[in-house]
């Protein structure tokens, strides 16, 4: 066995050869896993931040330790894919090999899988994406490391449900009499996992380590000291927090997402100009509305958003123009709202997939020969889509010119992802992806097949 006994000791030995040494909050981790290894623990939450090294103790660590230390215990590992699982799958199974005699096990001699792999004392590993197969396993030990891949999940009821109903339905039926259940994950969403069983079950001990310390912090740390210095400091996450904005920054290295009631786009942050400053570059992004109005039916608006990038790299809301029209009205308005623009202004436009969107593109563009357009489809959720211009908002980095449509935009952005309407917050939103992914002499990315001209 290893020279100094527990987990402490063992992870030591590991990472000595790869000349490190657990941190202050690792050595708090590596506590709270023995625990649950000595079966004093049986629920335990890790909440940290991003770059915290919480996957390599409590995913690739401790489950070779664990089967080194209890005779036949089981493990199931589960991560938001199949692929990430994997990987601390094969993570795992080289620790073992290597330092398997420290630990006392071996593997069986048909263990050659990344992602299962058995014991000689009869302790197995199995390793599966989120709402994978699991049917058929057993486990005195559940790993649950990342289990939410990115906002568009962390965003959507249905994935949120999808998810809890998979834990609690298939999940934890695989876990044998007092077995333990071990969650890591950095927090996405007031509803995710973490939140729902923090609200639904008592039995958990979590252990939250934000990224810059609070008030009464478990490790001692004077309040906004970074929790892992030599990795980032606290200027490194002060600039993380003004690369990713406030709502991003909370939920992701604080492990505090704001309750629903909290605004997506902090609008006190805009500034009211009234006179644009100098300008490098300006695009004119367009939503377009599917229907016309009609007895019962409150379509949404067609609308175009200008946005410029000043010479200090500020983002400036320059003009919006809303209307519910014909498809005919709509590309006379986008005609004549470009010829009062100018050539240099680019014009940002969806495209649906398939045919028929490339075919609506050509109808628009049939009369803004000369001008500069970028057409590209919509991907992930509103919410996703909106997260780079609320980050540019929240950093203070958004102007917006004084103009009778202040009012209206504000209301929106204030009330968005539950406004009535979002139509300009859609549009505000591809203008800042726009103006992120493109450059001033970008080349079309439309393409008109001969059939649509």
């Amino acid at each position: 066995m290893v020279a100094e006994p527990g987990f402490i000791g063992f992870a030591r030995r590991v990472l000595a050869d790869q000349d490190q040494e657990p941190a202050r909050h690792h050595k708090v981790l590596i506590a709270k896993l023995e625990a649950v290894a000595r079966g004093s623990c049986e629920r335990l939450m890790v909440q940290m931040p991003p770059g915290s090294a919480k996957s390599t103790y409590a995913s690739v660590l401790f489950p070779a330790y664990y089967l080194g230390n209890q005779i036949g215990g089981q493990i199931i590992a589960a991560s938001h894919t199949a692929s990430l699982a994997n990987h601390f799958g094969r993570l795992v199974r080289r620790i073992v090999v290597e330092y398997g005699q420290a630990l006392d096990v071996r593997l069986t001699k048909d263990s050659r899988a990344a992602s299962r792999f058995s014991t000689e004392g009869g302790g197995s590993y199995f390793s599966a994406g989120v709402r994978g197969p699991i049917t058929g396993r057993r486990a005195d030990l559940i790993l649950i490391d990342d289990p939410i891949k990115s906002w568009a999940e962390a965003d959507s009821l249905v994935h949120r449900d999808a998810l809890y109903d998979w834990y609690r339905a298939e999940l934890t039926a695989r876990l044998k009499p007092n077995g333990r259940i071990v969650l890591i994950m950095t927090r996405w969403h007031e509803d995710d996992l973490a939140g729902r069983l923090m609200r639904g079950e008592t039995a958990w001990e979590v252990l939250r380590l934000p990224a810059l310390a609070e008030e009464n912090d478990p490790l001692g740390r004077a309040r906004g000291e970074a929790l892992w210095p030599k990795w980032q400091n606290e200027a490194a996450l002060d600039r993380r927090k003004t690369e990713v904005g406030e709502r991003a920054f909370a939920a992701l290295y604080q492990q505090n997402p704001r309750p629903p009631e909290a605004r997506f786009f902090n609008t006190s942050r805009l500034r009211i100009v009234a006179e644009a400053p100098a300008l490098k570059r300006t695009i004119r992004a367009w939503d377009l509305a599917a229907a016309l109005p009609a007895p019962g039916r409150e379509p949404d608006y067609t609308v175009g958003l200008k946005l410029g990038l000043t010479e200090r790299g500020q983002i400036i809301v320059l003009d919006i123009v809303r209307l519910r029209a014909t498809p005919g009205e709509v590309e006379s308005k986008i005609a004549e709202t470009a010829k009062l623009d100018g050539f240099a202004t680019m014009i940002a436009l969806p495209k649906d997939p398939g045919q028929a969107g490339t075919a609506q593109v050509a109808y628009l563009t049939r009369s803004l020969l000369g001008y500069k357009i970028d057409a590209s489809p919509e991907t992930g959720s509103k919410a996703q889509r909106a997260m780079p211009a609320a980050a540019q908002v929240d950093a203070d980095n958004v102007l917006m010119l004084a103009g009778p449509w202040n009012l209206a935009f504000m209301r929106e952005l204030s009330a968005f992802p539950d406004s009535e309407k979002d139509d300009q917050v859609d549009a505000f939103s591809r203008a800042v992806n726009t103006l992120a992914t493109t450059t001033d002499s970008a080349p079309r990315r439309m393409h008109v097949p001969h059939g649509a001209r």
